[in-house]
């Protein structure tokens, strides 16, 4: 083989090989714990639009109090986030009827107004991943391990895969339906989300588009939620405020 033939193919082995690296689990999670702490959010609004689908249409519907438009709904929408741990989701219909929102917070969820489950389920990993603030890393991995053991995750099993275009660390059980967090390599952000509920129904939440200027590393541009592999409910948010002043009724 000559030079110019092996200087290319070592190249790509070397980038395969870079590619292929999986950090332990720990590091993982305490990256993710630094760049949410790095951001120094003390409070988060974001604007933005639901788009609610067959059997979320339907729950939606009936949570709104307004008709479904066939299979969809459409509804504004806002995350109302303020760090440590306090996270509420709402849906308000654009035509009237009382909004309906869910909360997490203390580590506990409620609804106000009609309850959504896919918003339900939306609040809590939404609060245990973007809502988190810690004194040091440890802390802030120990935050989201516990929450990882909590759902299931078994975190020591550790594997690559790609999801939205992009390389991702995946935290949990290759098998099918086990809970898992996809966790994008490059900025160690949350990607993805996969649990089962008390009744084996298995969701995922996933956080698609952190480079849009409407919201940036603060929080997706895209949150949706899927319960039995079928889209319930997609979230895309228009614009967000850092200094938002967020009452603690919201809450509560």
């Amino acid at each position: 083989m000559t030079m110019k033939r092996a200087l290319p193919l070592a190249s790509c082995l070397l980038a395969a090989a870079a590619q292929a690296y999986i950090l332990p689990y720990w590091s993982i999670l305490r990256e993710m714990a630094e760049r949410r702490d790095n951001l120094q959010l003390s409070t988060l609004k974001v604007e933005g639009g639901f788009s609610f689908h067959g059997p979320g249409a339907e729950e939606a519907s009936a949570a709104l109090g307004v008709p479904a438009e066939g299979a969809e709904l459409s509804a504004d929408g806002a995350v109302y986030l303020r760090l440590p741990g306090r996270c509420r989701i709402e849906a308000t219909s654009p035509v009237g009827g009382a909004p309906s929102a869910s909360i997490f917070a203390g580590g506990k969820a409620r609804s106000a107004g009609g309850e959504i489950s896919a918003l339900k389920v939306a609040a809590a990993e939404v609060c245990a991943f973007l809502a988190m603030r810690s004194g040091s890393e440890q802390e802030g991995r120990a935050l989201i391990e516990r929450h990882l053991q909590r759902i299931g995750v078994d975190v020591k099993e550790t594997s690559l895969a790609r999801f939205a275009g992009q390389v991702v660390y995946v935290l949990g059980q290759a098998k099918a339906e086990k809970p898992q967090v996809w966790i994008y390599k490059e900025s160690f952000l949350p990607a993805k989300v996969r649990l089962s509920d008390e009744q084996g129904a298995s969701w995922e939440v996933r956080f698609v588009d952190y480079s849009s200027p409407a919201s940036g590393e603060w929080f997706p541009r895209t949150l949706e939620v899927h319960r039995g592999g079928e889209l319930l409910v997609k979230f895309t948010a228009h614009r967000a405020d850092a200094r938002a002043k967020l009452d603690e009724k919201l809450f509560q």
